[in-house]
């Protein structure tokens, strides 16, 4: 999949279908001339239903259809009969997606599972036949139920990657030639700020034939939070993450300085998100020899870093096997 058809929001108009109306028929037969009222009941209208589906990853099939309308349900006939229930309408969505109603923003559900439902309009209920109104006074009643209208809204649709592990980082901090390493993913790499404007996911093979998802999600820069840069467009995808991999590259300024930021900007977004288990990965450490490595883990040590770290060179290769052992170990560590 090319960076090119991510589409990570969507937003779309449904309408669920009108409930059939219920019937007024009187039974006329050859040896029963008044056999009464027998008008069956209206069908209900057709919902609409957003369905989990694993095997998709974007919402590119909703950037150009955009409208969504259920079939109405079908009127009650004679002998009491039920009149066909509308046809429902399914739009499949990735894991991860979360609906909003536009016009109020309330958030209206998630879905977080293979073949979940959740029903976004739903459908009209139909009218009751004549003969639900008989009575000892009116036995002939010639009036039935109309079938109530179905729902109408617009809605926003807005998917949250669901990976194992989250990259967390400064623009060209080496987050995607990292992710390209691990994984058979080929993200976008280049020498210039916000190369990477959607997600990128891989798949990191890991011993005995296991495997954790990872997520390259577009860098980060100091007010975020507030919206600048990509803001809000890519935090809300590290908050399906398990585990939270912050990168920063072994020529920063000041490698701590920048850990901070980072966190800050997240706690600034949800302070849910430091509830999650982190990892630091200091890249292109290709670039220092061992008297640098050692000054920098005197100089974490003293500023009171409180996670596990490891140096890595995506050129190199060095310390990639340590990282994804760390990684394993921090995921079977982490609530579920």
């Amino acid at each position: 999949m090319t960076e090119g058809n991510f589409t990570d929001y969507a937003k779309i108009y449904v309408k669920s279908g009108r409930g059939g109306a219920g019937s007024t028929h009187l039974r006329r037969e050859k040896y029963v001339p008044k056999g009464g009222p027998d008008g069956g009941d209206g069908g209900r209208g057709g919902h609409v239903i957003l369905r989990g589906n694993r095997n998709f990853w974007t919402l590119w099939h909703l950037k150009f259809n955009k409208h969504f309308k259920a079939e109405a349900g079908q009127p009650g006939g004679r002998n009491r009969r039920h009149g066909r229930a509308g046809k429902d309408v399914i739009i499949e969505v990735p894991l991860g997606t979360v609906v909003k109603d536009a016009d109020t923003g309330e958030l209206l559900g998630e879905i977080t599972r293979d073949s979940e439902e959740l029903i976004v309009a739903r459908g009209g209920k139909g009218g009751l036949g004549n003969w639900h109104f008989k009575s000892a006074v009116r036995q002939t009643p010639r009036y039935a139920q109309p079938g109530l209208p179905g729902e109408e809204r617009n809605l926003i649709l807005e998917l949250k990657v669901l990976a194992d592990v989250g990259l967390v980082g400064f623009p060209n901090a080496g987050k995607s030639t990292l992710l390209s390493k691990l994984t058979a993913a080929k993200p976008k790499i280049a020498d210039y700020p916000f190369t990477t404007l959607k997600p990128n996911l891989g798949i990191v093979p890991y011993r005995d034939f296991k495997s954790f998802v990872m997520a390259d999600i577009p860098g980060i820069i100091e007010g975020a939070a507030e919206g600048k840069g990509i803001g809000h467009r890519f935090l809300r995808h590290i908050e399906r993450n398990a585990v939270l991999l912050f990168t920063i590259p072994a020529d920063a300024p000041d490698i701590m300085e920048q850990y901070r930021i980072l966190l800050n900007e997240l706690e600034k977004y949800n302070p849910q998100l430091l509830d999650k288990a982190r990892v630091l990965a200091i890249t292109k450490s290709d670039l220092l020899d061992g008297e640098l490595k050692e000054e920098i883990r005197n100089e974490l040590e003293q500023a009171g870093l409180n996670i596990p770290y490891v140096f890595v060179s995506s050129f190199t290769g060095e310390g990639l096997e340590k990282l994804k052992d760390l990684l394993w170990q921090k995921l079977h560590e982490a609530p579920e």
